[in-house]
């Protein structure tokens, strides 16, 4: 990866950054969570899954997006919680042994692991209508405006659905089978990856009031970014630290899939990743200083080594 996009900006401290950010999500999840009052078994996967050590990579762009057109207010981190029990929902059923079988996430047994495969299949089922709840939840905060909140749902609803991440884990499994040209494995990672990246970065500037200029620029970075956090997955899973990422490497080739590194090499698959994070970086000038967490947390995604 290029010196000039791995190159941070020394004015902005990402760790910080991140510590905080991380934080005000967590604490809003323990209190959602709180609210059930219940030590079921289902609960407790859900606590297992949900608040173990994730990079809550998504609800971060949703409060970072937010930050850099207004402000995080209550319906923005309410959302971008929401979009955190969504993915982990679908990494616990990613994880069953039907679809991927992986015995670790997040430096911790996967849910049907450490359960069981039924538990694990509920407590994803549950974080689902829990997240939708969550969203509801909006309407009671003055702020909030009816409209765009019904249009975040909307969004959601999409990426999470049938024209989103479930058509592209279906597609993922399919090409176990038969292997993936490089614009096939595009579509399939902007469904699978791509599309709950691009939503939790528009969901969080239409929240904070984005205007018409403002979401399209957000959106050319959710597409580069959400392209590129995949092409670097496929890399990690090649020359990654099972004990650093807190999962297992090698597992892609081991089950015959089509990555970026098999289709192109490794070589052109970091030079990709750095062309997606330029692409992004351009989108977001009109931003200027109000974009330094954007545009850290873009390069973040090509440094990173978990």
């Amino acid at each position: 990866m290029n010196n000039t996009t791995k190159a941070s900006d020394k004015s902005f401290d990402l760790r910080t950054y991140l510590e905080d950010r991380r934080g005000r999500i967590d604490g809003r999840l323990e209190r959602i969570l709180a609210r059930s009052h219940a030590e079921t078994r289902v609960c407790t996967a859900i606590r297992h899954s949900l608040m173990g050590s994730g990079k809550r990579f998504r609800p971060v762009l949703c409060l970072a997006a937010a930050e850099a057109v207004g402000g995080v207010t209550k319906a923005v981190l309410q959302t971008a919680c929401a979009i955190e029990m969504i993915h982990t929902y679908s990494l616990i059923h990613d994880d069953l042994p039907a679809m991927d079988n992986d015995d670790l996430r997040r430096g911790r047994p996967t849910c049907h692991v450490a359960f069981d495969e039924a538990t694990a299949i509920l407590a994803g089922d549950a974080l689902l209508t829990l997240a939708f709840d969550t969203l509801a939840d909006c309407g009671q905060y003055a702020e909030t405006d009816a409209v765009r909140m019904l249009r975040v749902i909307g969004m959601i609803a999409g990426a999470s659905g049938y024209r989103g991440m479930i058509e592209g884990q279906m597609r993922d499994m399919q090409a176990e089978q038969a292997p993936l040209d490089l614009d096939s494995l595009k579509e399939m990672h902007r469904m699978k990856t791509g599309a709950l990246i691009e939503t939790a970065v528009v969901s969080g500037a239409l929240l904070a009031g984005a205007d018409r200029e403002q979401t399209d620029a957000l959106q050319v970075y959710a597409e580069n970014i959400g392209l590129a956090f995949q092409v670097t997955d496929d890399i990690l899973n090649v020359r990654g630290d099972p004990e650093t990422m807190g999962k297992a490497s090698g597992t892609d080739q081991a089950r015959g899939k089509s990555t970026y590194p098999a289709l192109m090499g490794l070589s052109r698959a970091d030079e990709y990743a750095d062309s997606l994070v330029d692409n992004a970086l351009q989108a977001i000038a009109i931003f200027d200083t109000k974009a330094k967490p954007l545009t850290a947390l873009a390069r973040y995604i090509i440094a990173r080594n978990k």
